[in-house]
């Protein structure tokens, strides 16, 4: 018996819809700037206080525009709706390997946070419960999941690959495609009832899933009490780890007192030749510096992960910063370090920290330990796109 199923009612693109999800930004001007060039895309939905025409309302106040704004994509044609479907999922990019997916429904009651606790998809970040209120309204709302949450395929990952490239091979022309930000492109069959769905939803249930992306959506899913919850089951040949920055916006000591606080709690810093770091850069006043953080071994291996060290030692010790303080923008690797450091240099933020990437086989060996991860240490690429696949609530 899988844990992974059709969706009961799908809404599928026809074209023009997809959109980064709402968590992929840096700055939330970029939103409002995709909604004002592409009205019909799920940026729109998933975002509304962020339209242009919001007129300055909180997002609560703007799910009503919300919920109408997909009534009138599903009036106009924007969406199709298919039963009982799984979604064959291919993205491809000019001189790289095609990454795979699966669009389906998993089942919420087997989403696992600990060692004792029972289930076979492992979330393995802290989130914060504002954006998970916010996911849950947005669900209430407007009646639908827009955008999935990205699972990886721990147990059986290779086979799952070679099955999904073979079934979208096979399928013939895509019902949508959709060409994102970075140039690549997306991919969609619809896939009904019979002896290959059948086989797909085996092995993408057939080991323990780990939450690469959509942490907050998955609990979202818990704490709006939904059974199920849609999702795209990928493989670990179809993705990689990029960096997850940060930048503050205002510092709360000098960088030259930052510094000092770095080196009296153990740190040995030297000046950096570059910008990509071996595990931590922070970039201030016109100047980099390489940061190698003390361990302790009195804690555990993730507690001594780069990214951990950052919002511990830098964050919380030496600048007094909670993890949601509002001074911090945490930066995924679509924006590069030059990117950051052009923020500070142009008096946007002061403090830039560069944090070197954890590797895929890292990140699966902490997750089957029921370990959790630092927050927001993982910037998963390709990175499954919100609104091509939509999963009406109510129907599971």
């Amino acid at each position: 018996m899988t844990i992974v199923h059709p969706i009961a009612r799908a809404w599928i693109t026809t074209g023009g819809t997809g959109a980064q999800n709402y968590d992929e930004f840096a700055d939330d001007s970029e939103i409002t700037a995709i909604i004002a060039d592409n009205p019909r895309s799920a940026l729109a939905i998933e975002m509304p206080h962020k339209a242009p025409d919001a007129a300055g309302r909180s997002f609560l106040a703007s799910l009503p525009a919300a919920a109408q704004r997909l009534a009138d994509a599903k009036d106009d044609g924007s969406y199709t709706p298919a039963d009982q479907v799984v979604v064959l999922y291919r993205i491809t990019a000019p001189g790289q390997e095609p990454a795979y997916g699966l669009w389906a429904m998993v089942d919420t009651d087997q989403i696992s946070t600990s060692a004792d606790e029972p289930g076979l998809v492992i979330r393995n970040e802290d989130v914060f419960i504002e954006k998970v209120r916010e996911r849950v309204a947005l669900a209430e709302a407007v009646g639908h999941l827009l955008s999935p949450v990205l699972l990886l395929q721990t147990g059986r990952g290779a086979d799952l690959h070679a099955a999904l490239a073979a079934a979208c091979d096979a399928a013939g022309a895509p019902a949508a495609t959709d060409l994102d930000q970075a140039g690549r492109t997306h991919a969609i069959w619809p896939l009904g009832p019979g002896e290959t769905q059948d086989r797909l939803t085996e092995l993408a249930g057939g080991g323990e899933l780990v939450v690469a992306d959509g942490n907050h959506r998955s609990l979202a899913a818990q704490t709006g009490g939904l059974p199920r919850f849609l999702a795209v089951i990928t493989t670990p040949a179809s993705v990689a780890i990029q960096p997850y920055n940060r930048l503050v916006s205002e510092l709360t000591s000098s960088p030259a007192e930052l510094l000092d606080a770095l080196r009296a709690a153990g740190a040995t810093i030297s000046p950096a030749t570059g910008l990509d770091p071996d595990s931590v850069i922070v970039y201030a006043a016109g100047a980099a510096h390489a940061v190698a953080l003390p361990h302790d071994a009195g804690v555990n291996r993730v507690d001594n992960l780069d990214h951990a060290l950052v919002e511990r030692i830098i964050l919380r010790d030496a600048l007094g910063l909670e993890p949601g303080d509002k001074r911090i923008t945490y930066v995924g690797g679509d924006y590069p370090a030059s990117w950051l450091t052009g923020e500070v240099d142009a008096g946007r933020a002061e403090l830039a920290i560069l944090v070197a990437p954890v590797t895929v086989d890292d990140f699966v060996a902490v997750n089957l330990a029921r370990a959790k991860m630092p927050r927001k240490s993982t910037w998963f690429t390709p990175k499954a796109r919100g609104g091509l696949v939509l999963a009406e609530l109510g129907t599971h």
